[in-house]
Formats: structure tokens, C-alpha cells, sequence
């Protein structure tokens, strides 16, 4: 918003107002524009985290979620209506710097993940594959599965975007982010990677890989979302939860069988990246 409409107070303060702010625009397999960066400045999202292991302090999530603040009586007239002025400018802000991303491709999967770890190099490969067909690769911003995929973004010669978050602990965005933004509260992140992703794939995670993944699957299963490719990556790991799924939540007939059908397993970069490239083809 800043630069395109600021006056008086508002755009003397802006960093991005007066600088020289080119915005280059990059265009896809079709021509299309993908995306408008501000540059070179260090947007609000941008900025490092706040905290780290040597200073512990609590995050935004965690204020806004802590019970000892909200019994107190005052404490919604003092701080939650000036803290959604935050989540608002978190939203704007993503909202205009991905606002021309087209056919974008989150990638999912463990932090932990090192680069000896194979489900590494199938991440690299096959981001690799898709940014060569021309798909933005979408992450997290952070190590493990993040980095394989926005090191394959690079690899491709595509567009490599991170969208960072602030934790208990450090996480520095990794080397092969070229678009690059940092938010404070998970669900506005969450957002933006289901808002411009035209898939999903969901390499081997824990908890974080989990949420992302069935916050997809509700968002397509309750038709808040149009229907999108989600792939889960490797089949060894994936399949105990698959019985699961089949077993009990389809069993007792928590969900229809029609919802088995909003995800695929694959074991091969080539697999993913064909049934990617097929429904973009049918849109």
C-alpha cells in the first residue's frame, strides 16, 4: 500500500516511499506476470526474528494466545483490538507482494530434514522439474524440506518464495529464498501459501507438516477452496496414516469415501511434477 497512495506523516515514515523502488516484472511459461517485488528495501516481513536462544522472548502467537493475559479484565480494551491492526498489516503486506503470483507450488515437510536425508534430494528435483515448467515454488522459508525446495526453485531457474515465521527459536530463512517475507502469526502465513498455490506437496514432517496438510485438505473438502493437487510424498511414510484414515475415519464414517480422493501418494519427482503439470492443463 505504502508508495501508492501515502500522504503527510504516513509517507515520510514509509522506507519504501522516495527510495527509487523498481518493481521488475518476471514473466511466466504464457507471458503472464508472476510477481512485483519492492526493491531493494527490508520490508516489516522481512525483518529477522526478534529473539533467539540467547534472548528468549515470547512471541506474537504466544501473546495472543496467552490465558493469563486474557483473564484479565482490561486486557481486550488494552491490547487485542491494536494487535489486529498487526494481523492486518501482515495480511496487506502478503497480499500485495504475492498478488501476482501465478501457479504456485507449496512445498510441506520436516525442518529437521538434513541434506543426506534422500526425501532432501527428491525435494530439490522436484521443485527442480516444476520451476523449469515454470511453477513458483512456495515454502516456508526455513531448513530441511523448505530449503531442498527453494534450492530447487533456483536450480530451475524459477521463482523461489519463502514466507518465514517467527518461533520460540531461531529460524533463519534459508540461502536459496529469493522472494522473501516474515510473518508473526501462523494463520496469516498459512494463508498465503493456501491463497497462491495452485498444489501442494507434502513431503515427511511432524506436527507443523500435519496442520498444513489437513488445513488443505478441510479448506477443499468444505469448498472454501477450489480443488488442487495435494501430493503426499513417500509412500513408507505416509501409508500408516492412510490406514488410519481409511480405517477409522471412513469406517465410522467421519468422512465420505469421495474425501480418499482429495489426495495422491507418489514416490517420484517425475509422478508429482506430471499430475501438476496435467491439472494445469485442464484449468
Amino acid at each position: 500500500m505504502a508508495g501508492d497512495g501515502c500522504r503527510g506523516a504516513c509517507k515520510r515514515a514509509c522506507p519504501r516511499v522516495g527510495a527509487g523502488v523498481s518493481r521488475p516484472r518476471v514473466r511466466g511459461p504464457r507471458g503472464e506476470n508472476i510477481f512485483r517485488p519492492f526493491e531493494p528495501e527490508i520490508l516489516v516481513t522481512q525483518r529477522p526474528p526478534e529473539h533467539g536462544a540467547a534472548s528468549r522472548s515470547p512471541t506474537a502467537d504466544e501473546v495472543l494466545f496467552d490465558k493469563a493475559e486474557a483473564a484479565r479484565a482490561d486486557a481486550f480494551r488494552k491490547t487485542d483490538p491494536w494487535r489486529v491492526l498487526r494481523i492486518m498489516g501482515e495480511f496487506v503486506e502478503g497480499f500485495e507482494r504475492l498478488g501476482d503470483v501465478r501457479d504456485g507450488v507449496t512445498f510441506i515437510g520436516s525442518a529437521r530434514i538434513t541434506d543426506s536425508d534422500p526425501y532432501y534430494g527428491a525435494a530439490i528435483e522436484t521443485a527442480r522439474l516444476l520451476a523449469a515448467a515454470g511453477f513458483p515454488i512456495i515454502t516456508g522459508g526455513g531448513p530441511g524440506i523448505m530449503e531442498a525446495a527453494n534450492r530447487g526453485a533456483v536450480d530451475g531457474d524459477g521463482l523461489s518464495i519463502g514466507c518465514n515465521i517467527e518461533l520460540p527459536y531461531e529460524q533463519d530463512t534459508n540461502p536459496y529464498v529469493r522472494l522473501k517475507m516474515f510473518f508473526r502469526f501462523f494463520f496469516v502465513r498459512k494463508t498465503m501459501l493456501a491463497k497462491y498455490s495452485t498444489a501442494l506437496i507434502a513431503f515427511p514432517g511432524g506436527y507443523g507438516t500435519l496442520d498444513e496438510l489437513f488445513e488443505f485438505l478441510t479448506l477443499i473438502q468444505t469448498g472454501k477452496m477450489s480443488k488442487v493437487p495435494v501430493i503426499l510424498y513417500g509412500t513408507p511414510f505416509w501409508r500408516p496414516l492412510i490406514e488410519w484414515v481409511q480405517g477409522m475415519l471412513l469406517a465410522e464414517g467421519k468422512i465420505d469415501a469421495d474425501d480418499l480422493d482429495l489426495f495422491q501418494v507418489v514416490d517420484t519427482p517425475e509422478a508429482a511434477t506430471r499430475i501438476i503439470i496435467d491439472a494445469r492443463r485442464r484449468r
